[in-house]
């Protein structure tokens, strides 16, 4: 199985990369740790992929959309037409991600993997509809095991297809009415928090429809926490198909040892999954930004994952991928770039030695 494949190629990241590095840092031109996290960021990347010539020249983010059946329960202020409506102002360039990763010039791939409508055909569309939305996981799993390996499945094939056509950082993210409910019931599942702590008010619920998002998390965990023996069985029950397939695509990502680049509060939900399935995952992953999604918190914090960026940013879609990616490339341009102080003939810290 393509899965358990993909599960036995990820291996940890080396520290001793991580240090060969950061040691690499101090021998250019500026004060040690004056880059501050730009530092870190470029010190990881070389330890991904194990060389100091690492380039982020050819970045990806991949928008992976589906519908939910807990939409019945009233949990989103928008119908669930939304979810088609938003795919098709993608592929028509009309949106804050289209405009985002035009901005940054990072190729932009939307996915069908589970939306309810029917889409047009579309030759910017990448159609892998698993089902016409999952089901209701008020009333029973949200999807049957066949469904959950297909969705899984189509993240790391793009993961890996996306490897292969050369691009050398990834990111991620998510359009789909109801998902915030998913990503909350599944944050309480990972972490053990109360399902008040994780609930957020997604976009833009009143005080009616958070009461109901509460209700319906509250209800899915009392009906199928006694069957959650690992991230298989909670994607399964309280998950989306968009929701697998991110997850995938992180582990994917891992296997093919690329940057992987992690968006908001549902896009993290999947990413801690893959954490789940094979700890080694998390090592490949940058946490764009804070959501103001409460659960979010929680998850980074589960990955030990400190977020790039912190904005007050709550719409998915990858654009806080999308802006994490321009750091990540600064980061590298400047571990790349810049001179050494024995090649710029300029001296180093007084009374330290100029490394060679």
């Amino acid at each position: 199985m393509l899965l358990d494949q993909i599960l036995e190629q990820i291996r940890p990241v080396d520290p001793e990369w991580v240090r060969a590095a950061d040691r690499r840092q101090s021998q250019l031109t500026k004060p040690p740790g004056s880059l501050g996290r730009l530092e870190e960021i470029a010190n990881r990347c070389a330890a991904i992929r194990e060389t100091f010539s690492i380039t982020a020249g050819r970045p990806r983010i991949v928008l992976f959309a589906a519908d939910h059946g807990v939409c019945a329960e009233g949990v989103s202020p928008y119908p669930q037409a939304v979810t088609a409506q938003m795919v098709a102002n993608f592929l028509r360039g009309g949106a804050a991600i289209n405009a985002l990763a035009h901005a940054g010039a990072i190729d932009l791939q939307v996915v069908d993997v589970g939306v309810a409508a029917p889409l047009p055909a579309s030759s910017g569309l990448v159609s892998r509809k698993v089902a016409a939305g999952t089901r209701n996981f008020c009333e029973g799993p949200a999807m049957t095991e066949a469904q959950l390996l297909a969705a899984l499945h189509t993240g790391i094939e793009l993961a890996c297809e996306a490897a292969s056509a050369g691009c050398d950082v990834l990111g991620f993210g998510e359009m789909g009415i109801g998902n915030t409910t998913a990503a909350a019931a599944i944050a309480a599942a990972l972490t053990g928090g109360s399902v008040e702590a994780v609930v957020g008010r997604g976009a833009g619920a009143d005080d009616q429809c958070l009461a109901r998002k509460i209700s319906a998390v509250r209800r899915a965990l009392a009906l199928h926490s006694a069957h959650f023996r690992g991230p298989l069985d909670i994607l399964a029950r309280v998950g989306g198909f968009e929701i697998a397939a991110m997850c995938g695509f992180c582990l994917g990502a891992s296997a093919r040892r690329l940057p992987v680049v992690t968006d908001g509060f549902i896009a993290t939900a999947a990413a801690a999954l893959a954490a789940r399935l094979h700890p080694g995952a998390a090592d490949y992953l940058f946490a764009a930004h804070l959501s103001v999604e409460p659960g979010h918190r929680r998850l980074l914090a589960a990955l030990g994952q400190e977020p790039l960026l912190s904005l007050g940013m709550r719409l998915g879609e990858g654009t806080g991928a999308a802006l994490a990616i321009q750091l990540i490339r600064a980061a590298v341009a400047a571990f790349t770039g810049m001179a050494t102080f024995a090649s710029a003939g300029v001296s180093g810290p007084e009374g330290g030695e100029v490394p060679a």
